[in-house]
């Protein structure tokens, strides 16, 4: 209600005393050395306080943002490295001195009196470049003689891996009665938040203390020691204050360049410093994703069990090496809800000329169920077996649970034929053949779809939750992660709520404050509620501990007969106490505890939400278009804290999966490297007048990994929705003989595919 009612407070909201504001001048080229920068005339524009360079940075110690480039972590399949091969990390510096490696990127500041003053003189900056050769493509890039992007990684391949069997895989192959190969990429798309990213940067020179205002879903706790480590001076001297953040989906889960630029520029000039990216920066400079190649193989004996599943998987990571974790997790799942005995893949991640891409919405997973999912409708064409049995006879069975997968993950709990069968329920997949006659009465082409999915979520592993009985008739619950949508505020309390017995407007909800927070991972990996259900939940054990000792002392009765009930503590006979009055009794007497309850956890178990999606479109074969007609969403969630977020997340995830499947594709141009899609007259957006109704259905096996039997819920329609929607398309168009339509399944591929399908 405090965002709708405009009561919302985001980083663009911040205007302190003395403020001035900056621009970035960023590089037209894709890959170029820096061979001077003349900045005199920048500087002599009225108004004009700083302009600042790479140069100027590292001058005053500023260093490389830290990023998260973790190669292996569980509960993550074990990626093994070929002997003798180290993996390349990259120097990520604010403004780089030397040489560019993406359109877009920073090359120096200016810091004026206003926007409009910085954005005038950035313009009169002068940079004598030296073009140098680009590549944007990740398999392009691998090869012999392509440019070289970092003096010390001549291949450009920062990380090769495998996973999997090899030898047991190989053997599943070649007695295989069936093989189908599908090669395939899932394309480059950006987040596009509806906020902009925002930073304030300030500095108080008597402290030598920095504070940065911004938003990040790495959290303040992440991204004050990131703010550390790039300005090179201790955590104790920074503070990261967040507000209310306007979209995330994990591209703003890195850390930005700005975050730095801004407090530094602030100790520069001695005022606070904004700045605010207009759309075209966005579009240029934030944080990119997807971008993988796939060319994977199943075999299936006669009957169409499978056997084996093998392939290579190359992830653009663009010019930095900011996450492996899209490919790391991808490899985990190729495998889907299946039982596959044997599994081996190859994996790349490979530096390019492009933005740096980092992680987006389930990570990695939708990639690998896009791959598998669109294996077995081919397999499923291609050899005469019926889509839905070919895929209930290969499902991994409720019974097998806990279930180990081809590369070594451990699935936990969860009935996937159920789920499956639900959807084919809800969906009417048997009623299907009269719409199919109805739409083909009108000279449309009408498909259908199905697709199963898992995902395997961990993130940061720790996570604490501090609670307080406050004075003034609240109860303070303070936790480190950083809510982007997801409705934190109302759902944690809530836990609170139930598990203490008091109204929840009692529970006053603390996050984003260094100042207040010590501890915090951010959200990631659907790790929040996860995580913090856990922490606030040992917090709460810690607590009422503490208040049955302070009650005992004041009813006088023994500890072990106290009991908690509604808000309060009871003794027998009839005495009470409740939660404030206890904490009054605590505060009272020095020998007795303060009513506060800290969980402070290291998890690193891994959480397995799962589910099924069905759809229906109808396709013009005069035009290409397509319309999404029905969505039927099943997603099991374990234990749901908050149902009508879940539906909510469960629309807006699937809109997601939808719009890349469909729509959005950021795209560069291979001979220049710049970037085609700056603009949303370029990159289109899903909109509510093009999306279907949803049918969402929640369901609850709780997860046998979590003490509270709670999965993650926020990510599971975008992981189905790639592979389900071409399947439906393809579906459409079995007719004219179409086998596949590549990503975005835009109306002119689809015309396309039609044109092809009809000359072959």
């Amino acid at each position: 209600m405090r965002l709708v009612a405009g009561e919302g407070n985001y980083a663009g909201d911040n205007f302190p005393d003395d403020l001035c504001h900056a621009a970035i001048l960023r590089s037209p080229h894709a890959h170029a050395r820096i061979r001077g920068i003349d900045v005199s005339a920048a500087k002599s524009l009225p108004g004009v306080l700083a302009v600042l360079t790479g140069k100027d940075a590292a001058a005053d110690g500023i260093g490389a943002i830290p990023h998260s480039p973790d190669w292996q972590g569980p509960p993550d399949a074990e990626l093994r490295l070929p002997d003798g091969f180290d993996v390349f990390l990259t120097d990520n510096t604010p403004l780089p001195a030397e040489i560019v490696r993406y359109v877009g990127e920073g090359v120096a500041m200016v810091v004026a009196e206003t926007a409009a003053c910085a954005a005038d003189a950035a313009e009169l900056i002068e940079v004598d470049y030296e073009p140098l050769p680009a590549v944007t493509d990740s398999r392009t890039s691998m090869e012999i003689g392509a440019p070289q992007i970092w003096t010390g990684c001549a291949s450009n391949i920062a990380l090769t891996c495998e996973v999997g069997d090899a030898n047991a895989t190989s053997a599943a192959f070649e007695r295989a009665a069936h093989i189908v190969r599908f090669d395939s990429r899932i394309h480059r798309v950006t987040g596009s938040p509806m906020e902009p990213r925002a930073v304030v940067g300030e500095y108080d020179e008597d402290k030598d203390f920095y504070t940065l205002h911004a938003a990040s879903g790495r959290g303040a706790v992440q991204t004050r020691e990131r703010l550390a480590v790039t300005l090179g001076v201790a955590k104790e001297q920074c503070r990261a204050v967040f507000g209310d953040m306007g979209g995330n989906f994990g591209t703003r889960n890195a850390f930005s360049p700005e975050f730095a630029l801004m407090p530094w520029a602030a100790r520069k000039v001695g005022r606070p410093v904004k700045w605010t990216a207009n759309r075209t920066e966005c579009f240029l400079s934030d944080y990119q994703a997807r971008d993988l190649y796939s060319n994977s193989e199943l075999a299936l004996d006669a009957d169409g069990k499978f056997l084996a599943l093998r392939g290579e998987n190359t992830l653009n990571l663009g010019a930095y090496t900011v996450y492996f974790w899209p490919l790391r997790k991808g490899l985990s799942m190729m495998q889907g809800t299946y039982n596959i005995p044997a599994i081996h893949y190859k994996g790349h991640a490979v530096l390019t000329n492009t933005a740096p891409t980092a992680v987006y919405r389930s990570a990695g997973r939708p990639e690998a169920i896009y791959m598998i999912e669109r294996l077995i409708d081919l397999a499923a064409e291609q050899h005469g077996f019926d889509k839905v049995d070919l895929r209930r006879r290969n499902l991994i069975q409720s019974d097998d649970m806990p279930y180990t997968n081809g590369v070594g993950v451990t699935y936990d709990s969860g009935d996937y034929t159920a789920a499956m069968d639900a959807a084919l329920h809800e969906g009417d997949w048997n009623g299907f053949e009269a719409r199919k006659a109805e739409s083909a009465a009108r000279g449309l082409c009408r498909g259908r779809g199905i697709a199963n999915y898992i995902e395997v979520t961990s993130g940061i592993p720790r996570e604490r939750a501090e609670i307080t009985v406050a004075d003034d008739g609240y109860i303070d619950l303070v936790v480190g992660t950083m809510s982007s949508g997801q409705g934190h505020e109302t759902s944690f309390p809530q836990l609170l709520c139930e598990w203490l017995e008091v109204p929840f407007e009692k529970i006053r909800f603390v996050v984003n404050d260094t100042n207040r927070v010590s501890v915090g991972g951010g959200s990631h990996s659907g790790r929040s509620m996860r995580l913090v259900s856990i922490a606030a939940g040992e917090a709460v054990e810690a607590l009422l501990e503490k208040g049955k000792e302070i009650a005992a002392h004041a009813m006088q009765a023994p500890i072990d007969e106290i009991e908690y009930a509604e808000g309060a503590f009871h003794a027998p006979g009839g005495g009470s106490l409740d939660l404030w009055a206890a904490a009054k009794a605590g505060e009272s007497e020095p020998e007795l505890p303060k009513l506060e309850g800290i969980g402070d956890i290291v998890n690193r178990v891994g959480g397995y939400p799962y589910g099924a999606h069905a759809c229906e479109v109808e396709v013009d074969p005069e035009t290409g278009h397509v319309d999404i007609l029905e969505w039927t969403a099943v997603d099991d969630v374990g234990v749901a804290v908050n149902p009508l977020i879940l539906h909510g997340q469960a629309h807006g995830a699937a809109v997601q999966g939808i719009g890349q499947a469909m729509l959005e594709a950021i795209e560069y141009d291979p001979e220049s490297a710049q970037l085609l899609t700056g603009s949303f007259m370029d990159y289109a957006m899903p909109r509510a007048d093009n999306m279907p109704p949803f049918k969402t259905v929640v369901t609850e096996v709780p997860a046998s990994s979590h003490p509270h039997g709670i999965r993650p819920g926020g990510e599971g329609g975008t992981t189905p929705a790639l592979g389900l929607l071409v399947n439906a398309i393809v579906d459409a168009l079995s007719d004219y003989g179409v086998t596949h339509v590549e990503m975005p399944a835009t109306p002119e591929r689809v015309w396309r595919a039609i044109q092809a399908a009809k000359q072959a």
